[in-house]
């Protein structure tokens, strides 16, 4: 009896339970299917942002690539080259509020699409001046023009030269004259680049919070941390991009090439920096097709329907009553504005938010000025090339940066560090990341020695004015002009601005291969009064020089590795002390004050202090200053590291009073809790929300590590 009552119980057990498991069953596979669908959208979105994040960073890289280039082309000093590179950030701020408040209530994926067809439109006008601009003109001296007739450089005599050669030189400067209003047309450069930072507006805010909508919670960051690393080789793919048009000379297509009497290594030399432009501006045609294609909205993941927030973020955004979302296709343009006001009030309440903006803002000054003119400063420091120099970044630097960016979330995955070990996280990478830029100060080379500029024409250390230093004895017979840069090498090693400032007295051969004889400037060591030899182009760096620039190459990569750990936790940051109808809006205002405050006025004043360093302008050809042909290298050095260094050394000020609120809000159990391996806090305000929010400390036990992963 007892068997078959149990043999009974087993039965009717199986028959009740038996309905229960197929309903199970059915809910788990529409569960699963819906997982799927969503999955499948979000993967899709992922993909084209990631192509977009790349297309915008290989046009902005590419930018800063051609910042000498332009320089040249155009023939204006640095700090009007800072205000063209500024200019992208002045067109973010014409409509950042307006993309990222009202944007996020619209139809996401097409304002992206439409951003990035403005964005292409924007990167083909910046390459439109070489279409209606004349050929490239630079400082020649006629005999090193193809040509049979043999000019004396130093022109005692003027009937020394042909009256068609002087002719036909008085010529071409009045043509230059007539044409110089060509040089004005870098406003093109400047409105195309405005255009090009119109079009890259939506793409941040309105995308990463399109992910973080509706990506399934535990994989939002590894998503978002996917398109930080994928937007990373964007500026490798633009730094080679610039470095291989920078080989190219500018004209390439227009002239002969070998008439050109000037090399890529020359301070006149300017690429075919026009090239990139139209190769970036198809990509981000292509970027911005798919976006035309994807829904407004995706199927939420199961795990996010029943809650607006994220586990972490009902944990310490503390309100008493959490506002609901309003459906996105009823809402208003008037509602939407009524409440923008209260938003901003809400958003600026809030400490945390506000201490990690000041720390980015000011880092970021300091890291676009760097960033900006690394270029520059690697050309003139170390006497590469510009192709050498964006070779380098390219493939050194931007890796280690992405290593870095990785790293970043790969550490708080593996130790499962909580918003407050973020913050510390931060802090940490930012400060041994200025301090190994210290060394950078030691890693320098002396000035190349020019006659006139850093040395005098005896050999001796120049310590008079420059201007009056150019003329000496040595060339006193001759009639040279101060505003002429047409370098030679002398055989003593020493450079001379000019084959007539270094007193030559004939010359062989035409263009690249045209000799120097009977220079009076150029005596060596043995013999300072024998008159000596020069060749075309300046003389290269000292022999320590090479060994500088691998010290160099090597710190600057360390250097950018450990400024970059940072970067992930920084952003885990901001996002999770934010509250959730928020993060658009917050991820805007961030991006404005970016723009405003670091993007726009930090390459300006680098470029005005790099200025200052000048040695010897060039001049154009009806009057006037044109580009900086040489720099004082120790003066350089000194400005742009100094700067810098300042910059973040403040920046490290205002991460330590994040770091110092975050403590000050987390309470004693919940940094017990932290050190456990389970979340901290940023906002908890009493014991009573501990309480409630209890749950949420149990369930996110292993969000660090899914929230982190890269």
């Amino acid at each position: 009896m007892e068997i078959s009552s149990k043999e009974n119980t087993h039965f009717f057990s199986n028959n009740t339970i038996l309905p229960m498991d197929r309903s199970s069953f059915k809910s788990e596979s529409s569960a699963s299917k819906e997982k799927q669908s969503c999955c499948g959208g979000i993967k899709i979105f992922l993909g084209a942002l990631s192509f977009v994040y790349f297309a915008k960073a290989l046009s902005g890289s590419y930018l800063k690539s051609t910042i000498t280039q332009i320089e040249r082309r155009f023939d204006i000093p640095s700090s009007l080259v800072g205000v063209i590179d500024g200019s992208f950030e002045i067109g973010n701020l014409l409509i950042i509020i307006l993309v990222s408040y009202f944007g996020a209530k619209l139809h996401r994926p097409r304002i992206i699409g439409a951003g990035c067809l403005i964005m292409s439109a924007g990167t083909f006008l910046i390459a439109m001046p070489q279409f209606f601009m004349g050929r490239y003109r630079y400082e020649k001296f006629p005999s090193t023009i193809n040509s049979t007739v043999s000019i004396s450089p130093c022109l005692q005599d003027k009937n020394q030269t042909p009256l068609s050669a002087l002719e036909k030189s008085h010529t071409k400067i009045n043509a230059g004259c007539e044409k110089e209003a060509g040089s004005s047309m870098w406003i093109y450069v400047l409105l195309g680049n405005l255009l090009r930072g119109i079009g890259e507006t939506p793409i941040q805010p309105l995308g990463i919070t399109y992910i973080d909508d509706y990506a399934i919670e535990d994989n939002a960051a590894l998503y978002i941390g996917c398109i930080q690393t994928v937007a990373i080789i964007g500026p490798i793919f633009g730094f080679l991009l610039g470095s291989l048009c920078a080989k190219l000379y500018v004209d390439i297509g227009f002239v002969d090439l070998d008439s050109i009497t000037i090399t890529h290594k020359d301070a006149q030399w300017v690429g075919a920096w026009w090239l990139g432009y139209l190769i970036a501006g198809a990509i981000s045609i292509l970027a911005g097709i798919p976006f035309w294609f994807l829904p407004k909205h995706l199927p939420k993941p199961e795990s996010r329907k029943d809650s607006s927030t994220s586990s972490e973020q009902s944990k310490f955004i503390t309100e008493d009553n959490k506002e609901q979302h309003k459906s996105y296709q009823q809402v208003k343009i008037a509602e939407m504005a009524k409440d923008f006001l209260p938003s901003l009030k809400n958003l600026f309440g809030n400490p945390v938010y506000i201490l990690y903006l000041c720390a980015s803002i000011i880092q970021f000054n300091s890291l676009i000025g760097m960033v900006t003119y690394k270029p520059k400063y690697i050309e003139q420091q170390y006497g590469q090339s510009s192709s050498k120099s964006n070779f380098v970044i390219g493939l050194i630097n931007i890796p280690a940066v992405a290593f870095g960016i990785f790293s970043g979330g790969l550490i708080m995955k593996k130790f499962r560090i909580n918003v407050l070990g973020a913050a510390k996280l931060s802090l940490g990478s930012s400060f041994f990341g200025y301090l190994l830029l210290l060394s950078l100060f030691a890693m320098g080379c002396k000035n190349s020695e020019v006659a006139g500029l850093t040395v005098s024409y005896h050999g001796t250390k120049q310590t008079t004015d420059y201007e009056q230093a150019l003329f000496s004895e040595c060339n006193s017979g001759c009639l040279c002009s101060k505003n002429d840069w047409d370098p030679i090498c002398g055989e003593n090693g020493v450079t001379y601005i000019s084959a007539c400032l270094a007193g030559c007295q004939a010359s062989n051969g035409s263009g690249k291969n045209t000799v120097f004889f009977n220079c009076s400037c150029v005596g060596t060591v043995e013999s300072p009064s024998r008159s000596s030899s020069a060749v075309v182009g300046p003389c290269q760096k000292g022999n320590e020089c090479p060994k500088m620039f691998l010290y160099f190459l090597v710190v600057s990569v360390i250097t950018s590795y450990t400024l970059s750990v940072g970067g992930t936790p920084g952003y885990i940051l901001l996002l999770r002390c934010i509250k959730p109808h928020l993060k658009s809006f917050a991820l805007g205002i961030y991006t404005l004050a970016i723009r405003v405050l670091a993007g726009i006025p930090a390459p300006v004043y680098f470029g005005v202090a790099i200025d200052t360093t000048c040695l010897k302008w060039g001049s154009k050809r009806c009057g006037g200053r044109g580009a900086c042909r040489l720099y004082d290298s120790s003066a350089l050095r000194y400005v742009y590291l100094g700067l810098t260094l300042v910059l973040g050394t403040v920046s490290v000020f205002f991460s330590v009073a994040v770091l110092w609120v975050l403590r000050k809000r987390s309470s004693p159990q919940e940094e017990t809790l932290s050190a456990n391996g389970e979340r901290g806090t940023c906002g908890t305000k009493s014991r009573k929300d501990n309480f409630v929010n209890s749950d949420h400390l149990i369930q996110t036990t292993y969000w660090p590590e899914k929230e982190t992963r890269l």
